[in-house]
């Protein structure tokens, strides 16, 4: 059954075109993203889609037997409501049920109240009130009666994304849903969203959520859509046999269009001796050959302040805020190519902790001592502080005109923001004009152009797209200093650290030696563990987390102290562990560059036995070190 159909779509800003003539389907049961790079025109698209936005050209046509939900970007909400009523505001026959029921207790109408209880009991709308407050619950918001005047951005968008689930809509409408949840939120939604007989589209470039909610990936690329059928991983997979299918059709074409032009060439001007089809077909093939948009690629590859031995140093470190207790002496001594995953549910402190770090706000107690070499750079939530009439380019030149690149050379702020797929156009565009996701990539090139070697990134995933998503994870990868990360993106995660401090509450800090995924396999199987039984503990392959706020309580006559020879260990580790991890990098560029195929195979072969060796010495070193 269709459920909404566009046709000849267009839609144009200014002297920009965002899409032409483009078309569009959705049935009963699909789960639809619409991905595409930052500022492409998906939420465009799909506020056109939703009826929020009138398209240029085209027509949409939704069936008229069903009901839409829409969430926004930017909500529009009641500010002088209460949380309830702004979520009992929205529409569905429930909530008309509820709504004629408290109206007719208020009014002390005896019919008008017997006719509310049995539209309640036909609709089975007595609960509803309990799921709205399971749904808020869920997503963060504890406190319903509060105004939503009084409310952060982030909390305004989660009551938008409430009231538009409890409507329990035929054809659900969702931009950037993830955004402003945490990770457990995000969970609960991604299995709100699974176990739902719904229709869905949405836009996301959370990678994990695309992956398993959506049966379908549609792609804005160049003011085009490419449909996939299936989810994210077959989407990635079917969209590189496109690209280099693209790829050999613009070889042949620009070869054509060789032998054409020197056709054209030859022939005498301004007489009618030319093959008017010929003609005709050389201006259709010179418009693919020229009209073609080169992918841009975003280029990290900036230079890095070199970093000391002692790095950062945080001892008891204790803050409130009236009486609800962030952290609890908290102690942690960072360590060279820390990569860290700071978890916890919104409201727990994270983003307190990176301001303390920072020396943006004071602790109660506790001290923190940076290296002498750190050099922070501060990724933060806020966007960027920086007038709308400015350009682009004025605002990095107002930085550093020209910045070093890790091999020496020297770029120009022009060449830096093309890097950052920023165009010669574009960076004479002033800053009002960037959508979201651009203002986000040059907040990022603006933390980047200062050399930090301690980069400390709250939230960086939001609007920022795919592919940049991408080529970030890979800088971060390669990036020789610090870096503790706040993120609800559990792919960028994942793939990036090592260890998870974990904020639990009531000031209590737990470090976890793994990714997130590894944090939350953990933490689900501990209630089916008999934390008793020793042969359980011996057959975990994992370090067991450690309380670090507990672990600072502890007598240290209680402490077993380390032998002279475990001493001696402890003190090589580290400089072995380091050893091997400039072999594993020696060995990833010699693989990088090329070889026989028995060559590649032997130094795969040397990688994995790298890795191995240096989590073996890693885990002996992080035990051995509980007793230093």
């Amino acid at each position: 059954m269709n459920y909404l159909s566009a046709e000849n779509l267009s839609k144009t800003y200014g002297d920009r075109t965002l899409f032409r003539n483009v078309n569009f389907g959705l049935s009963r049961g699909d789960k639809i993203a619409i991905v595409g790079a930052n500022g492409s025109g998906k939420t465009s698209l799909l506020s056109i889609l939703a009826g929020a936005t009138p398209p240029d050209d085209g027509l949409v046509s939704v069936r008229k037997d069903i009901t839409v939900g829409y969430l926004d970007q930017q909500p529009d909400l009641n500010e002088a409501l209460t949380v309830m009523e702004e979520v009992l505001a929205g529409e569905s026959a429930q909530l008309d049920a509820v709504r004629a029921y408290e109206k007719a207790l208020t009014h002390d109408d005896p019919a008008a109240l017997e006719r509310a209880m049995s539209q309640m009991e036909k609709l089975e709308a007595w609960d509803y009130e309990a799921q709205i407050r399971q749904i808020l619950g869920e997503l963060g918001i504890q406190d319903v009666e509060q105004r939503v005047g009084t409310l952060s951005g982030g909390q305004r968008k989660r009551v938008a994304l409430a009231r538009v689930l409890i409507q329990n809509p035929d054809l659900l409408i969702l931009d950037e849903p993830t955004n402003h949840l945490d990770l457990e939120a995000i969970e609960y939604l991604e299995s709100f969203l699974n176990t739902q007989n719904g229709t869905l589209l949405m836009v996301s470039h959370d990678r994990y959520f695309l992956d398993r909610v959506c049966n379908q990936i549609v792609e804005l690329d160049n003011g085009q859509l490419y449909a996939y059928k299936g989810n994210y991983a077959y989407f990635l997979e079917k969209k590189t046999e496109r690209l280099a299918a693209d790829a050999a059709e613009f070889e042949k074409n620009k070869n054509r269009y060789s032998r054409e032009l020197e056709w054209m060439r030859r022939q005498p001007k301004a007489r009618g001796t030319k093959a008017k089809y010929r003609e005709d077909a050389f201006e259709d093939l010179e418009g693919k050959v020229k009209g073609r948009r080169t992918e841009g690629e975003l280029d990290l590859n900036l230079r890095v302040s070199r970093l000391g031995s002692k790095i950062l140093e945080v001892e008891n470190l204790s803050k409130r805020f009236g009486e609800k207790v962030l952290l609890d002496h908290f102690t942690y001594t960072f360590k060279r190519q820390d990569r860290v995953g700071l978890i916890g549910k919104n409201g727990m402190g994270k983003t307190t902790l990176l301001n303390m770090l920072t020396g943006e706000l004071r602790p109660d107690s506790g001290k923190i001592v940076a290296g002498g070499t750190v050099k922070f750079g501060y990724y933060t939530q806020s966007e960027l502080d920086i007038p709308d009439n400015q350009r682009v380019i004025d605002v990095v030149q107002d930085v550093a005109e020209v910045m070093k690149l890790a091999d020496g050379q020297t770029i120009t702020a022009s060449q830096l923001l093309h890097h950052f797929l920023f165009d010669r156009q574009k960076q004479y565009d002033f800053v009002a004009k960037l959508s979201g996701g651009e203002k986000r990539r040059l907040q990022l090139l603006l933390v980047l152009v200062q050399n930090p070697n301690f980069l400390i990134l709250d939230e960086p995933t939001n609007d920022l797209d795919i592919t940049t998503l991408n080529v970030l994870e890979d800088f971060l990868l390669n990036f020789p200093g610090c870096v503790l990360i706040v993120t609800h993106d559990r792919y960028f995660m994942d793939r990036l650290v090592e260890h998870v401090f974990v904020l639990e509450g009531q000031g209590k800090v737990r470090d976890y030696p793994g990714n997130y995924t590894d944090y939350r396999e953990w933490r689900d199987a501990q209630p089916k563990k008999n934390t008793a039984t020793k042969e359980a503990a011996s057959a975990s392959h994992k370090l067991a987390p450690v309380d670090l706020s507990a672990a600072q309580s502890a007598a240290p006559a209680q402490k077993k102290k380390l032998s002279f020879k475990e001493q001696r260990e402890y003190e090589s580790l580290e400089g072995e562990i380091e050893q091997l991890e400039q072999r594993k990098a020696e060995v990833i560029n010699l693989l990088n560059g090329g070889g026989h195929h028995e060559q590649l195979t032997a130094w795969a072969t040397e990688i994995e036995q790298l890795d191995n060796q240096i989590a073996q010495k890693t885990d002996r070193w992080l035990a051995l070190a509980e007793f230093i």
